[in-house]
Formats: C-alpha cells, sequence, structure tokens
C-alpha cells in the first residue's frame, strides 16, 4: 500500500485520524512533529524558543523527507509543514495521497486548547488560528488530491471516507 499523508491546520484530527487509519490499513503511523522532537531532543515550544521559527522549519522539511522514505504508512504532518516551497513540490508529486482535514475554528478550538505547546498560537490563539488557517489554505488545497470537512463526521468517518478516495 502507498503512504497516506494527512495535512491541516492544528485541530484538524491529522494524528488522531492518522493512528486510526494506520491501525485499519495495518500499516505505521508516523507523526512528524514528534520525529522532530525525537531527533532534536526537545518539545516543538522549546525549539521555537531557543532556536526560532526558520530552524524548526527546517528540521521539520528533514523529518517530512525522512518520513516519505517509508512505502507503506500513515504521515500526519505538523500544520506549517507544508509552507515552504521545497515541502510544496514535494508534496505536489505526491498528491493523490495527500489529504486536506478541513476543519473550521469553532471544531478546532476546543481540540486544540490553545495551550503553550503550539507557539504560533499564543498570542491572541482564536485569531492567530484564523490566520494561520486562512493563510494555509489555499497551500492545503494545492498540494491534497483529496479534501474532507471534518467538522461533522467522527474519527470512523473520516477513516471509512479516506479508504473509499484511496480505493
Amino acid at each position: 500500500m502507498a503512504t497516506v499523508i494527512l495535512v491541516g491546520p492544528p485541530g484538524a484530527g491529522k494524528s488522531t485520524v492518522g493512528k486510526a487509519l494506520a491501525h485499519a490499513r495495518g500499516c505505521s503511523f508516523i507523526d512528524t512533529d514528534a520525529v522532530v522532537e525525537k531527533s532534536y531532543g526537545a518539545a516543538i515550544s522549546d525549539i521555537f524558543v531557543d532556536k526560532g521559527e526558520d530552524f524548526f522549519r527546517e528540521l521539520e522539511f528533514k523529518a517530512l523527507q525522512e518520513s516519505l522514505q517509508h512505502n507503506d504508512a500513515v504521515l500526519a504532518l505538523g500544520g506549517g509543514a507544508p509552507i515552504s516551497s521545497q515541502a510544496q513540490a514535494i508534496l505536489k508529486s505526491e498528491i493523490d495521497r495527500v489529504i486536506f482535514l478541513d476543519v473550521s475554528l469553532s471544531v478546532a478550538a476546543p481540540r486544540v486548547g490553545f495551550n503553550r505547546d503550539r507557539p504560533l498560537l499564543l498570542s491572541n490563539p482564536r485569531a492567530q488560528w484564523q490566520a494561520l488557517a486562512e493563510t494555509r489554505r489555499p497551500i492545503y488545497e494545492s498540494i491534497a488530491g483529496h479534501t474532507i470537512k471534518v467538522d461533522d463526521m467522527s474519527v470512523q468517518q473520516i477513516v471509512d471516507k479516506i479508504q473509499d478516495l484511496l480505493t
């Protein structure tokens, strides 16, 4: 089976859906945020504070490249992973396997909790989330072969929809 790549804003359910989808497909699950934290040995929020966003984005791009080497996995990308032109070029070449999990602020807010572990959402988190989502939406749409509006769907319904789209 080919690797499936989940993209979307914070709170879209990429990790939760990704784990369930990997289980359903009988393959591994990779969260690029976890890959970054493990490879660097620090939490993303600490990397942002200590080294800055540009340094984090470099680590994130390396995690994306490494994760795409797996032939049979489900990848959950950090919300900002696809923003660089390099990442977009790679992901566009995989477009049939990229799923954009589209979510509204009202559904994402309780999931995200707007806590300190999300460095780009620290000041006025709801407005920041909305601005990020609006800025990144065209990118997500341009790299994804499929978009699923997840607001009124359970995890299982999303997994089933992805499975249907990929068969």
